[in-house]
């Protein structure tokens, strides 16, 4: 299944029977809850995931987002309906970075069936209708499995940063120790590239045309010939970097405890020069 929908094919979709599910995944970094966003308004029948609570394990050792227990990730996909046989597309504000983490969850969990919303609510608002009413779910009946796509950790993510092709996905200046808003240490792992997320989508936040992915991560050495993986700051904004690769036909594993993992480790080296 390819791994975007665009508005006109998804207002196609929900008028069928059974329609895909929709979740809702808006989410700031440092803004208001989204939550917020949602209550005033959203799809007609979408409900609303909270990335910190449902798609990312506590905050600790394993970094700011870390993975969810399966059993916590499968509890909350059912109370939102989400079912093994049936589609799933989800959504963000409108350049995907929260939509990303939710569509690579999922799919890391066993879901195959699901679709991001490119351009998000901002696109779907343009010419579909958008309602506050918070839909009636039927309970689904995912089951988790977790494992079904490829994660680093620490000691993959250093390797492959030598061996391999490591994107950081954060903006240039926390790759180069700048400055670093939300972490305690700036910088980056050693041989790590930056390719900062943003990158990926035009200023509307649609994904940009697989043609011109593979040819900017080409110029970062990254291709469908070597290991390729990436990280950000905690594990969302990097599972965005996986999902432009996969429009660019480029396996690529996500560091999922990305930077704030990462620093936990005293004995790990942190760069602020680029290779």
């Amino acid at each position: 299944m390819h791994p975007l929908i665009d508005v006109p094919a998804l207002a196609r979709s929900v008028r069928r029977d059974p329609p895909p599910v929709l979740l809702d995944v808006r989410w700031h970094l440092a803004g208001p809850p989204g939550i917020d966003s949602y209550r005033r308004g959203h799809l007609p029948g979408a409900v609303f995931v909270d990335l910190d609570r449902d798609v990312a394990g506590p905050p600790g050792p394993d970094g700011r987002h870390p993975l969810p227990d399966p059993g916590g990730f499968e509890a909350a996909m059912r109370r939102a309906g989400v079912s093994a046989g049936r589609q799933v597309v989800v959504y963000d504000d409108a350049d995907s970075t929260a939509a990303a983490r939710l569509w690579w969850t999922l799919r890391y969990f066993g879901h195959e069936h699901v679709r991001v919303l490119d351009g998000g609510f901002r696109a779907w608002r343009e010419s579909q209708p958008v309602t506050a009413e918070e839909p009636a779910v039927k309970p689904g009946d995912f089951i988790a499995r977790p494992g079904r796509l490829p994660v680093l950790d620490a000691d993959g993510a250093a390797a492959l940063a030598q061996a391999g092709v490591l994107l950081d996905a954060r903006a240039t200046e926390r790759y180069r120790g700048e400055t670093e808003p939300v972490d305690p240490v700036a910088g980056h792992i050693p041989g790590a590239r930056n390719a900062p997320t943003l990158g990926n989508v035009g200023v509307d936040g649609r994904f940009l045309p697989p043609e011109l992915l593979r040819e900017r991560f080409a110029g970062l050495g990254a291709t469908d010939a070597v290991d390729v993986g990436a990280y950000c700051g905690s594990g969302v904004t990097a599972a965005h970097e996986i999902l432009a690769l996969n429009l660019a036909g480029i396996p690529a594993a996500l560091y999922v405890g990305s930077w704030s993992q990462w620093i936990t480790d005293p004995e790990h080296p942190v760069a602020t020069t680029e290779p």
